[in-house]
């Protein structure tokens, strides 16, 4: 039956202008309700409180030195309704690594300012933000495809959990997502007409996702070569001129876009009013961390030429590290554990567990309808050019890092809609019922899988078992960012604090914020709680975050794999009793060592003392005898040194790149005199 379709044919339904934004303005207005609904017990997410203070500085006092490892469209945008509504930002201080600089910014949001009501106007802007951009989105896709593909896309995307839970989050992976969708579309018709006006459309549309986060590159690249192709193609006469002229108008496109990125830094190279540096670790020192000599050269290139601004290329380095080449992370993936990152094919296949099945069937019918040709001829080439832009982008995403999940291959999800969209107009327009009945089923069997949902960002769909089940094969952060605080905090003042009993904390919530939400804890004193930090049996109550249960490479702790939970609230467990726990006593002074040793007011002794004891809890965490072998050069003990390097040597994982920088710098530790050899980046951290 489905062969018989004639989707070329004229729809027998018609929708006019006013009737179309009264649909969509319904649509994009149920999707921000349902995730108000579906959201509003979350609390901020581990990077959020970092977002908005950084967005402050730059709209309050036009200074980017605060998180430079996202450009500042989402920031600026949020900055600006918390400096319209009253955000008390305190006098910068001199900044020890991302560490340091992260605690500055909580502080300032939880201390400083009333954080339940910063998130509420947090989440108002960002509603409203990404309410634009699926407008923006929903508008490219009309003139380029029809209204029904812009409808059945825009319907996608309100029903698609990860959408939901992305909607009023202050981070840049939802606008990053639905701006390049945009560009793309509005590319379609661009290299297609040679308009100007389609052209800078499409250029304000890439600049905004070259300004929001550094994964938009990606596309700006694609659409430079794709664009580059379709302009030699001609069959016209004269046509080298007009070759010559769509190369011209390209190439103007593109440096429109630039300007646009431009603007987002205020047309400044620097980070601050000052030429000097006041990031939280120099920029050299940043592109040296690489361990490409390509990345390397590009970035110092583009810096000496000012191409881009000081802050964005400080930024790129920082992605480039920790999202293209790796970090030290133990990573559990369709329940195989893997270091640094998961396997090429990590990102489609978190794709189709993180999306509805309803869903996917769409995308699936959409692609089938796509190769069997049975779209609009005039189609074919805009088609083509989403489809390519999909392929590359996860092409891309397949060598990256894969510790965040979902968000990192959410610029997907609006690309792939696009064919869920194509799908519906094909369902309305044909007059045989197999495409009715499988889109209708399609987006209902997402309806009732999804919509119900509270806390869509842990969902996961029934292909692993649901939310319930999905930490016993993932442990990335399609998980959970921190949401859970609130439920934390909660339980603690409810069960545990009428007890008079300290609970152990496992969870990815900073200590800025469960200290904030009135949560005390073994280790939130390190120096009252050191000798229960670093005993092995835990006795008591355990708050743990389920993927820290989950099986890992270092900090592993079959115990409460094994035990049954007391309470659960989502992704947060709850255990009571005597564990015997002495790889997650090792992960506490991990992080109390890190603490020490990056706070304003440094302690490296205390720091080397509390990294000694992780080691001697679990000698499988190579990167704290990383710092320990720093710490040692730093007072100038070489033979320490080298024992702790060779200890990190010893326990590392088999990463070719990551032995090889340890053994190097075993070499030049023997032989070098030690105020001539940098520390060794502990790979562990950002």
């Amino acid at each position: 039956m489905i062969a018989t379709i004639n989707a070329a044919q004229p729809s027998p339904f018609r929708i006019n202008g006013r009737f179309f934004i009264f649909l969509l303005m319904l649509l994009v207005g149920a999707a921000i309700l349902r995730s108000a609904i579906a959201t509003r017990l979350d609390d901020f997410t581990l990077d959020e409180a970092y977002h908005i203070a950084a967005g402050v500085s730059y709209v309050q006092r036009a200074d980017f030195r605060l998180n430079p490892e996202h450009p500042p469209f989402v920031k600026l945008w949020v900055g600006a309704f918390m400096s319209g509504s009253g955000f008390h930002l305190e006098p910068f201080r001199e900044f020890h690594d991302k560490f340091d600089e992260r605690t500055f910014s909580e502080e300032n949001v939880f201390q400083q300012n009333d954080a339940d009501s910063v998130q509420r106007r947090s989440r108002i802007a960002m509603w409203t933000l990404n309410g634009l951009l699926l407008v923006g989105l929903a508008l490219a896709l009309r003139d380029s495809f029809g209204p029904f593909v812009s409808l059945g896309t825009i319907l996608f995307l309100a029903i698609d959990p990860t959408v939901s839970a992305n909607l009023p989050v202050v981070m840049t992976d939802l606008p990053v997502a639905l701006l390049s969708a945009t560009a793309v579309v509005l590319a379609t018709r661009a290299f297609q007409s040679w308009e100007w006006r389609d052209l800078l459309s499409c250029s304000v549309a890439l600049g905004l996702a070259l300004s929001a986060k550094h994964s938009a590159p990606v596309f700006c690249i694609f659409l430079g070569l794709a664009g580059f192709g379709l302009a030699l193609r001609s069959g016209q006469t004269r046509a080298a001129k007009q070759r010559l002229l769509r190369l011209a108008k390209l190439c103007t496109a593109l440096l429109a876009a630039l300007v646009v990125l431009w603007g987002s830094y205020f047309f400044r190279f620097s980070e601050s009013s000052s030429n000097t540096e006041v990031f939280n670790r120099p920029l050299a020192e940043k592109i040296a961390d690489l361990n490409s000599p390509v990345y390397r050269f590009v970035l110092a290139g583009m810096s000496a030429a000012h191409i881009v601004p000081r802050p964005y290329i400080w930024g790129f380095a920082d992605v480039i590290r920790a999202g293209l080449e790796g970090r030290a992370l133990s990573q559990l993936a369709f329940g195989h554990l893997y270091y640094s990152k998961a396997p090429w094919w990590f990102f489609p296949g978190v794709i189709s567990v993180k999306l509805p099945v309803g869903l996917t069937l769409l995308i699936l019918f959409g692609v089938y309808l796509f190769f069997a040709r049975r779209f609009p001829r005039e189609w074919s080439l805009s088609l083509s050019i989403v489809f390519a832009a999909t392929l590359w982008f996860l092409l891309v995403l397949s060598r990256g890092a894969t510790y965040a999940g979902i968000r990192h291959a959410l610029p997907a999800i609006p690309l792939l809609a696009i064919f869920a969209g194509c799908a519906m107009h094909v369902a309305i327009s044909s007059k045989t019922i197999a495409p009715k009945i499988i889109v209708g089923l399609g987006f209902l069997l997402a309806a009732l899988s999804a919509i119900p949902v509270i806390r869509p960002w842990e969902y996961y769909n029934e292909l692993i078992g649901g939310a319930r089940n999905a930490y016993l094969y993932f442990d990335d952060e399609g998980l959970d960012v921190g949401q859970r605080s609130k439920d934390l905090a909660r339980y603690y003042r409810q069960v545990v604090q009428p007890t008079g009993e300290l609970p152990r904390v496992a969870y990815l919530g900073s200590d800025v914020t469960l200290r904030a939400r009135g949560v005390d804890y073994v280790g939130q004193d390190t120096k009252r709680d050191e000798s229960q930090m670093a005993s092995p049996v835990w006795s008591g109550t355990i708050l743990i975050e389920s993927r820290f249960i989950s099986r890992r490479l270092w900090w592993d702790i079959p115990p409460l794999r094994a035990a049954a939970p007391a309470a659960r609230f989502g992704n947060l467990l709850v255990f009571r009793g005597t564990f015997s726990l002495p790889t997650q006593s090792a992960a506490g002074l991990y992080f109390a060592a890190t603490a020490k040793m990056f706070d304003a007011k440094p302690d490296y002794a205390a720091a080397e003392r509390l990294f000694r004891q992780t080691v001697a809890l679990d000698p499988n965490v190579f990167f704290a005898d990383i710092e320990i072998g720093n710490l040692c050069m730093k007072r100038g003990s070489r033979e320490d040194a080298l024992r702790a390097y060779s200890a990190a040597l010893e326990h590392a994982p088999n990463d070719r790149a990551l032995r090889q920088s340890i053994q190097d710098q075993i070499e030049r530790v023997s032989v070098e005199p030690l105020d001539r050899i940098g520390p060794l980046r502990d790979p562990g951290m950002e």
